[in-house]
């Protein structure tokens, strides 16, 4: 069931050019990142790492726990995720659901992103332990490998007619895996990256982030997998921003995550200014069912200072 996710025209502009979405939230657990987690555990057991009966420990704001839960369950593992309070609750829920053991970094109530503490956590139980792997996504090559596939479905999808991919920066698997086999396949794409202001990969200054699921955050080192060569340019949308497109683009019928909104933003600014005739794919690594009790709530928006009116309505003029 993993991958072959569809390609929806959010809009298109009167020279022609128009915005495809890479809907991965069709994928199972409702996110991209099962590609990758499979990935990873796959390479484990090639290279012996991992063997039947063993455990796996990951650090996870919730959608690479998502995949890792269904491919433990799946192939007889035991799944430990390190976790925050950051994260959103029904991506907790439904990794206890699915039979992954949680292990919180932070004492309750307090909602910080905790990633440097979560994967010196993680690391620190995997070490020494016998069948034991801690698949660390943001170093692991594998995770990379696992997007390849995307690459190739977007180019049989499009007869090889793609001028710009855009995607979220986080562990940096996604946008760059694609990008790299991507370039393999035809020359002439422009890819773009996206992080949420506050995050460190494409420069400071650092600060609290609420996209949840991409952008590193201050103190966390950059991940092996974010190749700047692979990116031609790097760009950062704000939380207020990010979450009044994904709120506009539920109102054409469609739920896509805060991050996911953050990415369509910047597509969405860029295309008018595009040449007649362009292609622009966006990746949307999960789907907005995770964030009704954030994104989506009008009191969890208002007591953080997120919601914003009238970029909302500027989204919806743009789309309609």
């Amino acid at each position: 069931l993993i991958g072959y996710t569809p390609l929806f025209e959010l809009c298109r502009t009167e020279t022609g050019s128009r915005l495809l979405l890479k809907l991965e939230m069709y994928n199972p657990t409702g996110t991209a990142k099962i590609r990758m987690a499979r990935q990873m555990v796959l390479d484990a057991e090639a290279r012996g790492e991992l063997r039947p009966g063993g455990r796996i420990i990951e650090s996870t704001s919730g959608n690479t726990g998502l995949g890792l839960a269904v491919i433990a369950a799946e192939r007889g593992y035991t799944f430990t995720a390190v976790v925050d309070h950051h994260a959103c609750a029904d991506k907790l829920r439904a990794m206890r659901a699915l039979g992954t053991e949680l292990v919180y970094v932070a004492e309750d109530g307090t909602d910080e992103l905790a990633t440097a503490a979560r994967e010196e956590l993680a690391e620190d139980m995997a070490r020494g332990q016998d069948n034991t792997v801690f698949t660390e996504q943001h170093n692991n090559l594998s995770n990379g490998i696992g997007y390849f596939p995307v690459a190739h479905e977007l180019h049989q999808a499009l007869d090889g007619q793609l001028d710009v991919l855009i995607g979220a920066v986080g562990t940096g698997g996604a946008l760059c895996g694609t990008a790299r086999e991507l370039r393999t396949l035809m020359s002439g794409v422009t890819v773009i990256g996206v992080e949420p202001k506050g995050s460190i990969a494409f420069g400071g200054p650092a600060h609290d982030y609420y996209q949840s699921g991409t952008g590193t955050p201050e103190g966390a080192e950059i991940g092996a997998l974010v190749d700047y060569d692979l990116i031609d340019e790097g760009v950062k949308v704000g939380d207020i921003e990010a979450f009044a497109t994904a709120r506009a683009v539920a109102r054409t019928g469609l739920l896509i995550g805060g991050s996911a909104g953050g990415v369509v933003h910047e597509a969405l600014t860029r295309l008018p200014a595009l040449p007649p005739g362009t292609t622009m794919v966006a990746l949307v690594n999960d789907g907005g069912e995770k964030y009704l009790d954030t994104v989506f709530d009008d009191d969890w928006m208002n007591a953080r200072n997120l919601l914003a009116p009238a970029v909302e309505r500027e989204i919806d003029e743009t789309l309609t």
